[in-house]
């Protein structure tokens, strides 16, 4: 049965992101699925031949890599772990790529790292790129250059349900799909018998929040947690997200058929600026204030800039131009702006009028530098 929700979305959704997990791409011993690649290739060129413009994030280089070299699991050593990943990446991008030129199209091999997405120069070269990828009608799959990072394989930064939502954000695709081994949100602990998916979030509250339970493996991270932070920056953005099963047969074909599978995320008002979002969500942030509630009311309700004598607290290392996230007391994050103050200089003006002190700006973030992120923990 079509839902008329999704129908809307997808009406929409001429670009789309897809994230393909770790664990519906490597069986249980770790090897790579050449069966779920040639699956996707074939969903992947349905979804082109329909007009979809597709954009692949695909995890299980590390995966892949384990099964390739016979490696009894993943190792904790960070050199062993960057050289798997490297012997993983490329068996996966030939798997891609020999299942797609049976198709007629073509992969597009794209590997990032956190500094292509932090800096506005490279963060723009890449949205290029792939628009240009995608004008040739190529197929981009995109990972992280695990070779090259260190923070992101030891740490959630790596996780490509961050990744897949930057992605989604840079190219202004209306809907992220996150496919993993879990059928979506449910509304209680899904190990539990009578507890049922949810098939639409209109907005993520704390009712929603309280929904999420994480299911850890040595092969992959993430979880639910996660996940719903990413729904919710996605449709803070003004995009939609699912999370569906990618085991399930022919699944990017049954969303975008319009069928009620995984669970739909709507978008909350319009579709934010690309600035905006590069600000908001593409940069960890240097450093944060704390401010008081009458500041944090002038913020959200009044599209007011950000002045000092709202700020009762400086934390972190930062200089101008940096981006820095702006608390409330409790240090529940509101926005990201780029600040006009180093830490240093702030602290000498924090809770002062403008007529108290001399300085070249009289906001520490302008209106128009700051990005509403209201951030779920």
């Amino acid at each position: 049965m079509i839902n008329i929700l999704r129908q809307e979305i997808l009406t929409e959704a001429t670009t789309i992101v897809v994230k393909v997990g770790t664990r519906i791409l490597t069986d249980a011993s770790g090897h790579l699925s050449e069966s779920q690649i040639e699956s996707f290739a074939n969903q992947l060129a349905e979804a082109r031949a329909k007009g979809f413009r597709m954009v692949l994030v695909s995890s299980g280089a590390v995966g892949s890599g384990i099964g390739r070299l016979g490696l009894p699991g993943r190792p904790k050593d960070l050199a062993q772990l960057q050289a798997v990943a490297a012997v993983g990446q490329s068996a996966l991008i030939e798997a891609y790529n020999h299942f797609l030129e049976k198709l007629g199209l073509h992969a597009a091999q794209i590997l990032l790292t956190a500094d292509d997405l932090e800096h506005r120069t490279k963060y723009l070269n890449v949205r290029n790129t792939l628009n240009a990828l995608l004008e040739f009608g190529a197929i981009p799959i995109i990972n992280e250059n695990d070779t090259l990072s260190v923070a992101e394989l030891k740490t959630t930064f790596g996780d490509n349900d961050r990744l897949a939502a930057l992605v989604a954000d840079l190219i202004h695709a209306p809907l992220l799909i996150l496919l993993s081994d879990i059928d979506g949100l449910y509304d209680g602990d899904p190990r539990k018998p009578g507890v049922k998916l949810i098939p639409t979030v209109h907005q993520i509250d704390a009712s929603i929040q309280a929904l999420a339970f994480d299911r850890l493996t040595g092969l992959s991270k993430g979880g639910m947690a996660s996940k719903l932070r990413i729904a919710h920056q996605i449709t803070n953005a003004g995009g939609a997200m699912i999370i569906a099963n990618g085991r399930e047969p022919k699944i990017l074909q049954k969303i975008l058929n319009c069928e009620d599978y995984g669970t739909l995320f709507l978008p909350q008002g319009t579709r934010m600026a690309a600035r905006k979002q590069w600000i908001g969500y593409a940069i960890f942030p240097r450093g944060r204030v704390l401010v008081d509630d009458g500041c944090a009311n002038a913020l959200i309700n009044k599209g007011k800039s950000l002045l000092p004598i709202g700020i009762r607290e400086v934390q972190g290392d930062f200089d101008h131009g940096d981006v820095i996230a702006v608390c409330t007391l409790n240090g529940l994050e509101i926005g990201r702006g780029l600040t006009n103050y180093s830490s240093s200089e702030l602290k000498e003006i924090q809770g002062k009028r403008s007529s108290e002190f001399e300085a070249e700006y009289e906001e520490v973030i302008h209106r128009d530098n700051l990005t509403l992120t209201n951030m779920i923990k």
